[in-house]
């Protein structure tokens, strides 16, 4: 389970300040998809940094599993992101110079596994989500849900215990949207930890288990959604 316990983020400092978020108690359940719902600053992505040990609260806590995650120096924080989160984002942050196997196999690279196991690793994984075929293409040459899949894959090589996705979606086609939506369901169903941070009310709705309301950096309501994951298609 992820807790947080009264995490305040500023940035800035006198009248400049901008409070990110603001005094935030929340209990993420592990091995369920949870959106993290909200308008343009209302603090989501702040939110995610948060638990992704992106960043660290200028004021609070944040425990993963009864681990104060703030609390870790540099080289535990850097062994915590490689190994216990992976991250998508919109704008898919692959290298466009690489071919698709070598930016999926990029986690396990960076940790010094051997090379023939990432890349067994890492077709694996192009095989499930449809595309083994592009594995020696440059993933500057792929579509726009082509580039998500791969993302997503590389999110998931490590094997980690929290996927964060922050607008997964933003940049798809609504094709590609749903295809993306439906393969994070069918990971939260595997018992993975998967938090959508999300403006679409719709995604929300249709796939979370639990959907979180932020606004203006604070948590104006928590719902549990007996509809979440109802419309999953496990691939």
């Amino acid at each position: 389970m992820i807790v947080l316990k009264n995490v305040s983020k500023d940035y800035g400092t006198g009248e400049a300040v901008v409070h990110a978020l603001r005094n935030v108690d929340l209990e993420i359940k592990s091995g369920k998809m949870t959106a993290i719902l909200g308008k343009s600053g209302s603090g989501k992505s702040t939110l995610m940094n948060m638990i992704g040990a992106l960043d660290k609260p200028t004021e609070g806590e944040v425990f993963l599993d009864g681990v104060n995650i703030t609390k870790l120096n540099e080289r535990e924080l850097a062994e915590y992101r490689n190994k216990r989160t992976g991250f998508i984002f919109q704008t898919f942050y692959l290298e466009p110079t690489f071919s698709v196997l070598e930016n999926v196999c990029m986690p396990l690279t960076i940790a010094g596994v051997n090379r023939k196991i990432r890349e067994e690793k890492a077709l694996e994984l192009l095989t499930l989500f449809g595309i083994p075929e592009k594995k020696k293409k440059l993933a500057g040459e792929l579509s726009g849900g082509e580039k998500q899949r791969v993302a997503i894959a590389r999110a998931l090589i490590n094997d980690p215990d929290i996927i964060l996705a922050d607008e997964p979606t933003g940049n798809l086609d609504s094709e590609n949207g749903e295809a993306v939506m439906q393969i994070l369901r069918s990971i939260a169903s595997s018992e993975k930890t998967v938090i959508l941070v999300t403006h679409n009310r719709e995604d929300a709705k249709r796939y979370a288990d639990t959907i979180v309301e932020l606004k203006d950096g604070k948590v104006d309501r928590v719902l549990e959604n007996m509809e979440g994951g109802k419309n999953e298609n496990p691939r």
